[in-house]
Order: structure tokens, then sequence, then C-alpha cells
């Protein structure tokens, strides 16, 4: 076992797999892999980057804490 913050600590992925697969594909059956890709691409770029809260920026979505931040 590793410790928090060493780099075989692989917490901070599980817990993006687990939003992923709850959020996005959680019972989707895809025809094809591009499909799937699709799927996963615009999860990525339109939903957890932009408008998805999280709880080390204070709940706020990425896109909120940029414009609060920006200089």
């Amino acid at each position: 076992m590793s410790k928090r913050g060493d780099c075989y600590d692989n917490a901070a992925m599980e817990s993006w797999n687990h939003s992923y697969k709850v959020e996005s594909v959680h019972g989707e059956r895809f025809a094809t892999r591009m499909q799937a890709e699709n799927i996963t691409t615009d999860y990525i770029d339109r939903y957890y980057n932009v408008k998805r809260r999280h709880s080390t920026i204070g709940q706020r979505s990425p896109q909120a804490y940029e414009l609060a931040n920006a200089t």
C-alpha cells in the first residue's frame, strides 16, 4: 500500500472512473467503438470539465472557479 500523495496512489483515478461510469455510461450499450468514444469525449469536454461541481474547489464548477480566480 502506498501513502497519500505517492505516485502509486490511484485513488483520484478511481474516483474519476466511478463518476464517469455512474454519470455517463451506466447501463449503456454501444453499437460501435466510435459511439463509445463520442460519449466519453462529450462527457469530459462538455460536462465534467465545465459544469460538474468539484469538492476540492469549493463545490463550484471548474468554469466558475476559473472566472472567479482570473487575474
